[in-house]
C-alpha cells in the first residue's frame, strides 16, 4: 500500500524513458562498433516493454520487470563498484527502492531490529511537500530557488550504533508534467509562497495534490559521514555544553560519539584534571566520569602513575601515549600501579590524550578498550580534531569555577554587594592613580539611606532542639538499662542493680525537662559508669554479647544512632534556613530592578535581610518616596511568600518548625560606614545605634503590660513608632488582603519599653496560607498546622 499517496503535489509514474532517450544519443555518437552493438542489443530490447517507458502507476510489485530493470541500469549500478558504492534507484517521493548496490544492501541487512524506515534525518512531510513544489518552480518554471541543504540518513549498524551517511541525489532521469488540476504560476505567486514559506495549506493551494505528473526515478548516492558528523557532534556538545558538568546526559552522549569514532562498541572514557603548579591530578567532579589513572594512585601523583616514557609522552611533550597491550605492558613495569590497575579490569588498550593550551597541560582524555590492539597511536589520531575542543572547554570550566569561587567569596565572605561596588572601584581607582605617598583607601560612608530590616524565625527553636537531645538521651538510656536488666536476670550482680537504679532515676530526671547540667550528668553517666560495666558484661555474660556490641557500634564515632532527633532537628534547621535564604536572594534580583540598593542576609535560628535605600547608594538614578513605598511592599509581600515557603519544604518532615516574622519600619535616614577592620557595613553615629539596638532586642520584646511576646506564629509584626508610618503600612495591608497574602485579622499594639527605646507601636496582621486545596482563597496558620499533623 502506498502510504504516501495523495500526499505530495505528483502524480508518480515510474518511467525509464530517460535511460532509453540517453542510449539513442550515445548510439549516433558512438563509433566503437562493441559499443554500438551493445546499445543496439539494449535498445531493440526494450521495445518489447513500452509500459516501462510510457510510466507505470502500480510500481508496488515490479518482480516481473527485474531483469528488464537490471539490464538498463547496469551502466548506472556496475557490478564491479557494487561492494564499494552505496546508492540505490528509487520512486521518489515514495520510498520504494528497485535496485541496490550490495553495500547498501549489506548495509540495511544490518540493522539489528525490524520495523527500521530509511528516510531522512528530522523527516518531515510537510517540509518535503514545499521541496516538492520547490522542484516543479525550478525545473519547469526556471526559477532559482535555492532549497538546497544537505540531507543525512542515520543508519543503526549490527552494534546498534548508528552510522551517519550523507544523500547526493541525481534527478537527470525526470521530468515533470502538469495535469489539468495544475495551477498556472505567476511571480506573484512565487512571491507570496517564499514569504508564507511554512503555510503548508497556501502551498497546497497553489500546488494541489496529485495536480502534477512526475515521471522517472531517481538515484540516491551515499556517502559514510560517521566520522565527521561525530566529530561535528562532539564540537556541538563541546560548544553548547560543559563536559565536566555532573550531567550523565551529556556523559553518555561523549560516550556514543567516542565510540562511533573509533568503531569500537565497548569503548569506554575517563577524564582527569591536571595541575601544573603541582603536578598532580584531580577529578572532574562530575558523577558519571570517571578516571582511570586516579582510581590506581595515591595523593594524585602524576609520577607514581607513570612510567618514564608515558611522563615525558604526556607531560613534557604533550604527545598521546598508547598500550597496546596491557598485559605485556605490565610485565614490563610490575611497580606501575596504573598498568595493575588497568590488567585488573580487564582492560587491553589505552590510549592516553594530553588536553593543552597554550603549552600548558590542563587534562588528560583516557581512552580504554578491553581488546589488544583496538586502541593505539595510529588511531589516536582520530583525536586531533577533537582535543582543541575539549582544551577550550577545560579552559572554560576552569574560568567558571574562579569565577563561582569569586561569586561564593563575594556572597559568604565580604559584605561588598554590587550595588556598591561602584564606590569601592571609585575608590580603588583613586589609590590607583594616587601620587601622593599618603595612599590609602579612604573610608566609605552612604549618608541619608532608609534602613529596611526583616527576619523570619524559628519559633522557640532553643526548647525544640532541647526537647530533640532529652528523646535522644532517654531513647539510649532504655537501651542500656535493657542490657543492664537482661545481664541481672543470668547473673545478679549488685552493681547491675544499682546501676539500673541510677539509670532509672536519670530517666524520671530527663521526663521532666532537659537543661544543660542534665544534659551533661546523663553524658557522663553513659561514658564513665556505664561504658565499664557494659565491657564487664560482654567479657563476663555470653548471652548478653551481641546487645553490648550493637550498643558499642551504635556510639562510635561517627556514627550517630542516638542523635536521630537532634539530627533531623539541625537538619530541618539547616534545610529551612538555606530555603529561605536562597529564596530571598532569587526575589532580591527582582528588587534590585524596582531599584538599586544595598542588600545583605544572614542565617541564624532563621533568616534576616538588611535593606538600605537612598540616593547616596545609586549613582545616575533619582531616588523619590515612591521607590521606599515600593521597597516596603515589596518586602511586605516576599515575607509572606517566605512564610508560604517556610511551612511547604516541611511538607514530608517528620520534625515540623514553626515560624515567626517581623519587619522593623524605621521612619528616619540614617549612615552606614564600612568598617575595613571587619569587612561589612554597619550604622554610623550614636544615633543611629539607637536602630540597631531596636533590631537585635526587639524579636524577644512582650506586647506593653502583659506576657505575650510580640511577634506570633502565623503572623507578620511590624515595628514602627510613627502614625505615618502605621498609616501607610495599613495601606499596603490592604491592598495585600485583596490579594490574599492576608487575612483580615489586624492588631495595633503598645510594644514594652526596651533598654534607652519606648513608644514603640507594633501592627500585627495574619498571614493566608496557599496549599493545593487552597490555592486561591488561602487558609490560617491553624488550618495550616492541622493540615500538616494529618
Amino acid at each position: 500500500m502506498d502510504r504516501y499517496k495523495d500526499i505530495y503535489p505528483f502524480q508518480i509514474k515510474l518511467s525509464f524513458q530517460k535511460i532509453r532517450d540517453n542510449f539513442q544519443k550515445r548510439l549516433q555518437k558512438e563509433s566503437n562498433p562493441i559499443s554500438k552493438k551493445y546499445i543496439q542489443g539494449i535498445l531493440d530490447y526494450s521495445e518489447s516493454y513500452p509500459e516501462l517507458f510510457e510510466g507505470i502507476e502500480d510500481y508496488e510489485n515490479l518482480n516481473p520487470y527485474e531483469n528488464q530493470i537490471k539490464i538498463l541500469l547496469d551502466d548506472l549500478f556496475p557490478d564491479i563498484l557494487t561492494h564499494n558504492e552505496i546508492k540505490v534507484a528509487t520512486v521518489p517521493f515514495r520510498n520504494k527502492m528497485f535496485r541496490k548496490t550490495k553495500r547498501f544492501e549489506s548495509i540495511l541487512n544490518a540493522v539489528p531490529y525490524d520495523g527500521f524506515e530509511f528516510l531522512p534525518r528530522n523527516f518531515n512531510i510537510e517540509k518535503d511537500y514545499i521541496l516538492a513544489c520547490i522542484i516543479i518552480l525550478n525545473t519547469y518554471y526556471n526559477y532559482n530557488i535555492d532549497f538546497f541543504r544537505p540531507e543525512y540518513y542515520d543508519v543503526p549498524d549490527a552494534d546498534g550504533n548508528l552510522r551517519n551517511y550523507r544523500l547526493f541525489v541525481n534527478a537527470d532521469f525526470v521530468e515533470l508534467i502538469p495535469t489539468e488540476k495544475a495551477l498556472q504560476i505567476t511571480d506573484e505567486d512565487v512571491d507570496e509562497l517564499l514569504n508564507r514559506h511554512n503555510d503548508i495549506d497556501f502551498w497546497k493551494e497553489k500546488f494541489p495534490p496529485n495536480s502534477w505528473i512526475f515521471k522517472g526515478f531517481a538515484i540516491l548516492n551515499l556517502t559514510d559521514v560517521t566520522a565527521d558528523n561525530s566529530i561535528s557532534e562532539i564540537k556541538t556538545l563541546l560548544l553548547n555544553n560543559n563536559i565536566l558538568s555532573d550531567s550523565r546526559a551529556i556523559s553518555l552522549k561523549m560516550a556514543s560519539i567516542l565510540k562511533s569514532i573509533f568503531r569500537l562498541p565497548k569503548l569506554e572514557f575517563g577524564f582527569a584534571l591536571f595541575n601544573e603548579a603541582t603536578e598532580t591530578f584531580k577529578h572532574s567532579h562530575s558523577s558519571f566520569i570517571e578516571s582511570f589513572i586516579l582510581d590506581s594512585i595515591s595523593d594524585n601523583g602524576c609520577r607514581e602513575a607513570f612510567c618514564h616514557g608515558a611522563y615525558k609522552a604526556i607531560v613534557d611533550q604533550h604527545k598521546y601515549f598508547s598500550i597496546t597491550d596491557v598485559d605485556s605492558y605490565a610485565e614490563k613495569n610490575p611497580d606501575n600501579k596504573f598498568a595493575i590497575n588497568l590488567k585488573s579490569k580487564g582492560i587491553q588498550s589505552v590510549i592516553l590524550a594530553p588536553v593543552s593550551k597554550n603549552d600548558k597541560l590542563l587534562a588528560i582524555l583516557e581512552l580504554v578498550s578491553f581488546s589488544k590492539n583496538d586502541l593505539n597511536n595510529i588511531n589516536a589520531t582520530k583525536l586531533d580534531d577533537i582535543v582543541p575542543y575539549i582544551a577550550e572547554t577545560v579552559e572554560n570550566y576552569e574560568q567558571e569555577k574562579q569565577n563561582r569561587i569569586k561569586a561564593i567569596i563575594q556572597s559568604e565572605y565580604t559584605s561588598i554587594h554590587p550595588s556598591v561596588e561602584w564606590k569601592f572601584e571609585e575608590e580603588a581607582e583613586k589609590l590607583l592613580y594616587e601620587t601622593t605617598t599618603n595612599n590609602e583607601l579612604k573610608e566609605i560612608y552612604f549618608h541619608d539611606v532608609y534602613p529596611l530590616f526583616g527576619q523570619i524565625d524559628i519559633a522557640d527553636s532553643s526548647t525544640q532542639r532541647n526537647f530533640a537531645i532529652q528523646n535522644d538521651l532517654i531513647y539510649q538510656l532504655n537501651k542500656v538499662l535493657d542490657v543492664v536488666n537482661s545481664a541481672f536476670e543470668i547473673q545478679p550482680l549488685p552493681v547491675y542493680e544499682q546501676l539500673g537504679y541510677r539509670i532509672t532515676d536519670s530517666l524520671s530526671y530527663l521526663s521532666e525537662g532537659i537543661s544543660a547540667s542534665t544534659e551533661e550528668k546523663t553524658e557522663k553517666l553513659l561514658r564513665e559508669d556505664v561504658l565499664p560495666v557494659l565491657k564487664h558484661i560482654r567479657s563476663n555474660v555470653p548471652a548478653c554479647i551481641s546487645m553490648v556490641d550493637n550498643y558499642l557500634e551504635k556510639i562510635k564515632p561517627g556514627n550517630k544512632a542516638f542523635h536521630k532527633n537532634r539530627d533531623e532537628f539541625d537538619e530541618t534547621v539547616s534545610r529551612v534556613n538555606s530555603c529561605m535564604a536562597s529564596f530571598i536572594d532569587l526575589k532580591q534580583v527582582e528588587a534590585q530592578k524596582l531599584f538599586p540598593h544595598y542588600f545583605d542576609r544572614y542565617k541564624t535560628d532563621g533568616v534576616e535581610h538588611n535593606m538600605y535605600i537612598g540616593q547616596s547608594i545609586v549613582k545616575e538614578l533619582n531616588f523619590t518616596e515612591v521607590v521606599l513605598q515600593n521597597l516596603r511592599l515589596w518586602q511586605i509581600t516576599v515575607m509572606c511568600e517566605m512564610e508560604n515557603r517556610f511551612y511547604e519544604i516541611q511538607e514530608t518532615k517528620n520534625f515540623k518548625l514553626s515560624s515567626r516574622s517581623l519587619i522593623l519600619a524605621f521612619n528616619n535616614t540614617l549612615t552606614i560606614h564600612y568598617r575595613m577592620d571587619e569587612k561589612h557595613f554597619d550604622v554610623d553615629g550614636s544615633y543611629n545605634a539607637r536602630y540597631e539596638i531596636v533590631k537585635k532586642r526587639i524579636d524577644k520584646a512582650f506586647v506593653k503590660n502583659s506576657e505575650e511576646r510580640v511577634t506570633s506564629k502565623g503572623k507578620l509584626t511590624i515595628i514602627y513608632s510613627h502614625k505615618e508610618t502605621q498609616d501607610e503600612y495599613l495601606k499596603y495591608i490592604t491592598y495585600l488582603q485583596r490579594k490574599k497574602y492576608l487575612n483580615e485579622e489586624v492588631e495595633i499594639l503598645n510594644v514594652e519599653d526596651l533598654q534607652g527605646v519606648s513608644g514603640l507601636k507594633a501592627i500585627r496582621v495574619g498571614i493566608l496560607y496557599h496549599n493545593r486545596t487552597t490555592p486561591e482563597k488561602g487558609i490560617t496558620y491553624e488550618n495550616l498546622i492541622e493540615s500538616l499533623d494529618e
